[in-house]
């Protein structure tokens, strides 16, 4: 396992960044914390969340002008593609799946991530529009993961060249698809990117590493959400064997909680976390145990980041930095590099 830091770590932390770590908790928090808009007033909060959102989607189409987006027609999602010469888009994809707490977010608020991606990769990049707690609960999202890695199989992309990412409740999703599918026996995709993994339910809402209260509050709202009642769900269970999942052993499922799987077998992941945000530990034992099962694993450390940093480019430029690392490794993974 190869763990790093970024360059001049501590001492270079951008006035944007600086910025940011002030004005986010109160951007956060507003017309929240008064009670205007109650943690249970879900659809309220979701339309909040794509509000918020709308200034990096705007500043991301101009930033990223020789892209171009469509849905797809078959899966729930927005295919964000780079323009070329050729015309063709070269053999491979990404499929990123957006964080949120698994109850909010979409492709369109992460349009600076994927439009990043498509741009530094050249590979199609598929943001999955997964069903959202608490109206679908585990593992709904998971399942649409899967549903989507395998389509993309079946349309003859070969699993050597996808590779998977996603942030937060995303890097979850990720990483229990991965387990999942070498459970399954299936061909395995070529590498995986996590960015800020809330890979641990069970763990981090139980632990204050300095984070906001009210973003514990929201943690902990957001994981009984993704969980449950305990009484099965509409999903049926991964791969649709019609199980159930009580709510005090969700938790601590290796599906709902991937960091606790077994973590051999996997393709190579790269992490990215920053030290300032609540999964910094649990971001570390992850890639120690991924190391300790024989897995690739980058570990990369930022300094005084916010949660999901990458999500504000190309605001900050400690973001599109990020982006650049995780598009080098995609390539690496893909073997696109060697071919160039």
């Amino acid at each position: 396992m190869t763990s790093t830091s970024t360059p001049d770590a501590g001492t270079r932390v951008s006035w944007q960044a600086r910025l940011l770590t002030r004005m986010l908790p109160r951007m956060v928090a507003a017309g929240v914390a008064d009670g205007a808009t109650p943690l249970t007033d879900v659809p309220a909060l979701r339309a909040r969340t794509e509000r918020l959102a709308r200034p990096g989607a705007f500043v991301s189409r101009l930033w990223g002008a020789r892209v171009r987006r469509h849905l797809d027609t078959e899966l729930a999602g927005e295919w964000t593609e780079a323009i070329r010469a050729s015309g063709a888009p070269p053999p491979g994809a990404v499929l990123y799946l957006h964080g949120g707490a698994f109850a909010f977010g979409s492709p369109a608020t992460h349009r600076a991530v994927t439009t990043a991606l498509a741009r530094l990769t050249g590979l199609p990049v598929l943001s999955l529009d997964y069903r959202l707690a608490p109206e679908h609960p585990f593992p709904c999202a998971l399942d649409d993961t899967l549903h989507a890695y395998r389509t993309l199989l079946a349309r003859g992309i070969a699993p050597w060249s996808i590779v998977l990412a996603g942030d937060s409740a995303g890097g979850n999703l990720v990483l229990a698809a991965l387990v999942a599918l070498r459970d399954s026996g299936a061909d395995l995709p070529a590498g995986a990117v996590l960015f800020s993994p809330w890979a641990d339910l069970g763990h981090a809402t139980q632990r204050n590493n300095g984070a906001l209260p009210l973003s514990q509050t929201a943690m902990a709202m957001a994981t009984r959400m993704y969980l449950g009642d305990g009484e099965g769900n509409a999903c049926g269970g991964v791969g649709g064997d019609g199980g159930s999942y009580p709510h005090r052993d969700n938790a601590r499922s290796p599906l709902a909680s991937p960091a606790r799987a077994d973590l051999h077998g996997l393709p190579p992941l790269q992490i990215q976390v920053s030290d300032a945000e609540m999964m910094y530990r649990d971001a570390r034992v992850l890639a120690s145990r991924l190391r300790r099962a024989g897995g690739a694993a980058e570990l990369s450390i930022w300094h005084a980041m916010p949660h999901a940093w990458p999500c504000f480019a190309p605001f900050l430029p400690e973001a599109r930095a990020a982006l650049r690392q995780a598009a080098t490794f995609i390539r690496r993974t893909t073997g696109m590099t060697r071919r160039a």
